[in-house]
């Protein structure tokens, strides 16, 4: 039929040409970007998820900051909080990117949800690189807090290691969230949830990511192996310090590489 009669299935508005579906999936950039923003949108809507990364690790900053009661070593300022931010900023890290993945992800992957997003337009790759994009959005709001509020605490941290302390926190967001969804995609979903929060509480009490590994003991050599430790000391190092970390650096490589292969190896994702 002609026109805009019956039975006409072209729509053509006055002065334009006809409108027709273009079916298709979007480019693959968009969809993970699309992915990373409903992931990040999720955990900052999660009560538990924000107080994991962002209440705790605040709590932990300003009571560090203000106490002697723990001590985390010398420092050439006389200001605690110039040690005490940086480790809160690992510690923000290791929530992020290892405990709220790894609950995350176990707890979607029991419900179907990786199985189901795996043979979407999205695939498995895509679904992963939105995940660690929404990792990264949220610890740059990490930073943003935290830092605003150790500054306000008196923090003056080393301009010369502003640049090896976000290659640190790089490296340390891969490994812990290769590690997160190692744990993610071989336990249960219940067996999940209390492994990573038991870790994230020995983690923060003898792995070196908040207080150094030296001031732990007989801890120290276990501490300083650890990603934790590691991370912590690559910050102190930096933002404290104003050095390049390699020690600390090579071993996060290390942990990334190993728990990354690892995880491609027997990551179950039903």
């Amino acid at each position: 039929m002609s026109g805009g009669g019956v039975g006409d299935l072209t729509v053509r508005p006055a002065g334009g040409p006809g409108l027709r579906p273009a079916p298709g999936a979007a480019p693959p950039l968009r969809r993970v970007l699309a992915q990373a923003r409903f992931d990040a949108t999720a955990m900052l809507r999660n009560g538990e998820q924000v107080l994991l990364t962002l209440v705790l690790p605040l709590l932990v900053l300003v009571g560090l900051s203000r106490t002697s009661a723990i001590d985390l070593g010398p420092v050439a300022s006389g200001r605690q909080v110039d040690l005490a931010a940086p480790g809160v900023l690992a510690l923000a890290v290791m929530s992020t990117a290892f405990t709220g993945q790894a609950i995350g992800t176990g707890f979607d992957r029991r419900a179907g949800l990786l199985r189901l997003l795996g043979v979407t337009p999205l695939g498995r790759s895509g679904l992963l690189a939105g995940r660690v994009a929404a990792v990264l959005a949220v610890e740059a709001l990490q930073v943003v807090v935290l830092g605003g509020a150790a500054l306000l605490l008196g923090w003056r941290p080393e301009a010369a290691g502003l640049v090896p302390a976000l290659v640190a926190l790089l490296l340390g967001t891969v490994a812990f969230v290769a590690l997160g969804l190692l744990l993610a995609g071989t336990l249960r979903a219940e067996a999940v949830l209390a492994a990573a929060n038991l870790v994230w509480v020995l983690l923060l009490a003898g792995g070196g990511v908040v207080v150094p590994p030296e001031r732990l003991g007989a801890l120290e050599p276990v501490a300083r192996v650890l990603p934790s430790g590691a991370l912590g000391e690559a910050m102190r190092d930096s933002l404290a310090g104003g050095t390049w970390p390699l020690g600390p650096l090579a071993v996060l490589l290390a942990w990334g590489a190993v728990a990354a292969w690892a995880t491609s190896r027997w990551f179950r994702w039903t």
